[in-house]
Formats: structure tokens, sequence, C-alpha cells
């Protein structure tokens, strides 16, 4: 059983239940194969999403996901909303609890504000990336292919390249693998990487060549552009030159090893298209798991014990 009304995070997921949601994500990926890609699991229920910062891919995934399993879909769009007239997070959310929301699905810049909702709801709420706290989903999403290419975690090394500072799915990514018994790598620019992110089982590398050694998985962070306006890094260019990721890094790894990214993707700058385009690359699988991964996280949530 998945005894949890809401899902904030992964750290405070259990390995048994990353477990579950994994495999409940297996018929429903087998779903997609079919004429008719739903089933009735979530009919006359409503999920809203809520979105106060842009999102496609994530936004879309949650809402296909909804829609294969017969629920009602909202989109909420904030910039048209009350909120900019003054109205709380917690006021929005009472409103549409009001008007019978389910779920609500929420991405905010600041992080906790999953949580708060959740506090003060009765609706189920669904973190899709709070700040530089977590993006869950997306981290169940990559065990998820990790797990589908490889058949096994444990044991695996998996490199995270990248703004680890300031990366919510870089934060997921380590809670769920390290529980998942993965030896996880990151590599970075010293001002992107946290202090004492040891302290989480985490081995740390500044050369990017020297951290690809016999490593199973990479995945590659996106490159916030608007960070370089910090000055956390001397250039684009040099960045470019130490951590992109490229065709003759590639060959540095284990010669069957898988390329992952979140998305969207800075081509040229953190991956060159060489390597986004090779058979080493599993994104665009990414992006079909998220939403077996998602139909799996609300189907759990909403208790249901049917068969699927």
């Amino acid at each position: 059983m998945f005894n949890h009304k809401d899902l904030l995070d992964l750290e405070h997921l259990d390995k048994k239940e990353i477990e579950l949601i994994l495999e409940t994500a297996k018929p429903f990926k087998s779903m997609f194969t079919r004429s008719i890609k739903k089933v009735p699991t979530l009919r006359g229920k409503t999920v809203v999403n809520l979105f106060y910062e842009p999102s496609t891919r994530t936004r879309t995934s949650f809402e296909i996901a909804s829609k294969r399993l017969s629920a009602d879909v909202v989109n909420v769009a904030v910039a048209n909303s009350s909120v900019v007239k003054g109205e709380s997070l917690i006021d929005t959310g009472k409103v549409l609890e009001a008007m019978k929301a389910d779920f609500i699905i929420i991405r905010h810049s600041l992080a906790g504000a999953p949580a708060i909702l959740a506090r003060n709801l009765n609706a189920r709420i669904i973190n899709a990336g709070d700040g530089f706290h977590e993006h869950p989903t997306q981290g169940l999403l990559d065990m998820y292919t990790i797990l589908e290419k490889k058949k096994r975690i444990a044991g695996l090394k998996v490199l995270l390249v990248g703004d680890i500072l300031h990366s919510r799915v870089a934060k997921s990514n380590i809670w769920a693998l390290k529980k998942m018994g993965a030896d996880v790598r990151v590599v970075g620019p010293p001002t992107l990487i946290p202090p004492a992110i040891e302290d989480f089982g985490v081995k740390v590398f500044y050369d990017l060549d020297e951290a690809l050694k016999d490593v199973d998985v990479i995945n590659i962070l996106r490159i916030q552009l608007e960070r370089q306006q910090d000055n956390l890094f001397p250039s684009v260019h040099e960045y470019v030159a130490l951590y992109q990721m490229n065709g003759d890094r590639l060959r540095l790894a284990k010669h069957d090893v898988l390329i992952m990214h979140p998305g969207p993707m800075n081509r040229g700058i953190e991956i060159s298209s060489e390597v986004a385009d090779s058979a080493a690359a599993v994104i665009n699988e990414q992006v079909t798991n998220g939403i077996a991964v998602r139909m799996a996280v609300l189907y759990l949530l909403s208790g249901q014990k049917d068969k699927i």
C-alpha cells in the first residue's frame, strides 16, 4: 500500500515505496501500445494543473497522464488568474478545493509551496517542482528509465553533470538513487556544487573526464542560462570547453552508457547534438516514461485497489 495523501518529495519515501511506484508504472506503460490508451480509474475526478512557473513538458505530461486515467483536467493560467491580483497560495488552493478539485499538481518558484498546500487542503497535492528543492516525478521517471534499460539500479555508477546547486532534478535523483543502491557521482564547476553534498553519500568531481570513468548512466542537467547573470561560471564558452558532453567524452564512459537529460536541452551547451541524437541517448524515452510514472502516482494517491 502507498500510505500517503500527497507526493511532495522523494526524501521521505522509502525504497519499497519507490519500487511500488515504478512497478505500478509498468502496466500503464504497456497501455501505450493499445488502440485505446485510456482506463476509467479516475472517472469523475478533477485534476488541476496549477503552474506558477512556465512549463510545457511537465504540465503536458501530467495532463496526458490524467486524461488517460479518464480524469477531468483544468489548467490554471496563473498569469491570468486572481493570483496576480494578490490572492495567497492557500486561498487559491481553497478556492480550487471548493470547486471540488481532487488533485492539485503544483509547480512553484518557492521551495515548500506544495507542502503548504498539503497541510491546508484535503485535496491530494503533487509537487511538479518547487524552487531548488525537488522534482519528485522527474526523479521517478529517471529511475524507471534506468531500470527499464539496465534491469537494475543497485551497484550502477550514475553521474549527474552540471548545475547541481540549483537543480531540483538533481536533488530528487540523488535521494532516489541512493535509496535504490546506486553509486552516485556529481560533477560541475565548484560554484555550482552545493556545500557538504558529500554528506549525502555522493562523490564530488570537478573534472568531467575523470568523473566519466566506468560510468553506467550520465544524467546531464540543463544549464540555466539565467545563472550566467550571477557570474557563477566565467562564460558559456568555458562551460562548453570543460563540461559539455560531446562525442569525445562519451567514449570515456562504458560502451553501453545511458545518456539522460530532463529537458529542455540547450544543444551545443551542456550537450552536443552528436550525443543527444546518439544511440546511447534515451531522452525521448524519458518523456514517454514520464506519462506512465505520473499515471502510477495519480493511481496510487487515489487509493485505488482495482487491477490496472
